[in-house]
Formats: C-alpha cells, sequence, structure tokens
C-alpha cells in the first residue's frame, strides 16, 4: 500500500479539527446552559427530560435582579474593587517590576524567591490570620479591607509579569533619555510605560478577573448587604427550602458578560503580554 502525503496531511488536519470543535462544545456548552437557563421560570428548569431552550422565552429572572436595587449594588461594589484592586495593583507592580528589571542591589534574588514563593500558599490557610489582622485593624467590612486583602493575591504575580516584559525593552531607551538629560522616572513613565502597554493590559485583565470572581474573602471580610459583591450575591439567592435557579443563572450572565467584553477587547493586548518574556532573544 503505498503511503499517500496529501491524504495523510487532510487526515491529520481533519483530526484536529475535530478536537478543536469537540473542545468548543465541551467549553461552550455549560455557557449555553447557563444563558438558557436564565431565559426560564424556576419551574421549567426543573423539567424532566432536561430541555436546553426554554418552552416559553422569559426575562422574569432579569426583570427581579434589575428592579433590586440590592442586587445592582452587588455589581457596584464588584466593579468599585475589582477596579481599584487592578489600578492600586498596576500602579505597585510597575514600580517594582521596573526596580527588579533595570537595578542590581543587594538581596534581589532572595525577593524574588519569596515573591514567587508567596504563589505557593494556599488563600484559604490565610483567611484566619487575615481575619485577625482585619479585625484589629478596625476596617472590617470596608472596602478597605477588601482591596488590600486582593491586593496581597494580586502583586507577586503582577510584579512578576510585569518584570518579564519590561525585560524585553533594551535598556538603552533608558540611557537615551538619561543622556537628554531626563530622569529615571522620566524614562520609566515617558518610554517604558507606554512601550508596556500588552504588560500593562494583560496585568489588569488578570487582576481584575481574579477580585472579581473572589468569594471566600469577600464572604469572610463583610457583612452588610451594601458591601456585598457578585460572588456573594449569587451564593445568597441559595435559600434555605428552595433555590432561585433562574436568578442566579441571570445573575451568574450578567456577571460574566463585563468579562467577557473585557477580554474580548483586550484579548490582542492580553495574549502579547501573557507571553512576552517567555523567549529570550
Amino acid at each position: 500500500m503505498r503511503f499517500n502525503p496529501l491524504k495523510s496531511e487532510l487526515l491529520s488536519s481533519l483530526a484536529v479539527y475535530v478536537g478543536l470543535a469537540v473542545g468548543l462544545i465541551f467549553a461552550t456548552f455549560p455557557v449555553v446552559w447557563m444563558l438558557f437557563s436564565s431565559l426560564k421560570s424556576n419551574t421549567e428548569i426543573f423539567a424532566l427530560p432536561p430541555r436546553i431552550l426554554p418552552k416559553v422565552f422569559t426575562l422574569t429572572a432579569y426583570e427581579s435582579i434589575f428592579s433590586d436595587p440590592t442586587k445592582i449594588r452587588f455589581f457596584i461594589n464588584s466593579y468599585f474593587v475589582s477596579g481599584m484592586v487592578a489600578f492600586l495593583t498596576l500602579i505597585v507592580a510597575i514600580l517594582a517590576a521596573y526596580g527588579f528589571s533595570r537595578y542590581q542591589f543587594r538581596y534581589k534574588k532572595l525577593f524574588n524567591v519569596i515573591i514567587i514563593s508567596t504563589q505557593t500558599i494556599p488563600p484559604i490557610t490565610l483567611l484566619i490570620p487575615y481575619f485577625g489582622m482585619v479585625v484589629f485593624f478596625r476596617i472590617f467590612d470596608t472596602y478597605l479591607a477588601l482591596i488590600l486583602t486582593y491586593m496581597v493575591f494580586t502583586l507577586p504575580y503582577a510584579i512578576l509579569l510585569m518584570t518579564g516584559y519590561i525585560n524585553t525593552l533594551p535598556k538603552e531607551l533608558d540611557e537615551a533619555v538619561l543622556v537628554d538629560g531626563g530622569s529615571s522616572w522620566t524614562a520609566l513613565w515617558r518610554v517604558i510605560v507606554p512601550l508596556s502597554v500588552p504588560g500593562i493590559v494583560a496585568t489588569a485583565v488578570y487582576t481584575f478577573l481574579l477580585a472579581w470572581n473572589e468569594f471566600l474573602f469577600a464572604l469572610t471580610l463583610t457583612k452588610s448587604m451594601e458591601l456585598r459583591t457578585v460572588p456573594i450575591g449569587i451564593q445568597l439567592l441559595m435559600g434555605q427550602h428552595a433555590f432561585e435557579w433562574n436568578e442566579m443563572m441571570a445573575m451568574s450572565v450578567l456577571g460574566s458578560l463585563p468579562l467577557l467584553v473585557l477580554y474580548l477587547f483586550a484579548q490582542r493586548y492580553f495574549l502579547a503580554g501573557m507571553t512576552a518574556g517567555s523567549v529570550k532573544s
């Protein structure tokens, strides 16, 4: 039997496309189910046999959310906390990354090891210590408690990501600014930061997503409904005797849409920033 290279290549391509199709279905099916479940009545969700498409499309779940100021406040809180975490993390990460990338100082390797080692600690093991610190400093049930706590988890990776990206930029750029009479501060904000937009966007998206999806610390460090975030709001729809599944799905859809839009618009920068520094030239 003669070997046919063209036929072999076609079969390989077909296998790849079939694998991609299966992966796409596997990844998108829960999202599709969530979307259509949010358009069902709570009773129809439990219909047997289960149906993907609802018999009667209804926006009752969305109307219930948009008509409830408390549930709208969940989204406002998530936007505010996640936005502040992303902004403050970026400021600190850019400054730290520039220092690690451009300067040699004592204990530099030790600091790098410490930053990397923090990523190996399970967050749940820090829950009680953080709760005690938040109560001690009298910031329990405040935005500040959530923002500072989230930054502890977002900063290490953000510093590593930004350092890797700045390392790809030639040091001659800084030297040119110094020759022209500028300072390191000028070189950072006028030259390095504009050139680091992909890395900055990747870091911002990562920190925003992490803060938006966080549940455990948001549940522990807040108690008033005015400070609850979207993940807590979804959990609160689980009653003692009944679950509002259609509202849970609707809130999940509304909570996922901003993240999807953010990723779609920043996808090009996000991928460039995530892969920068992974290969040495």
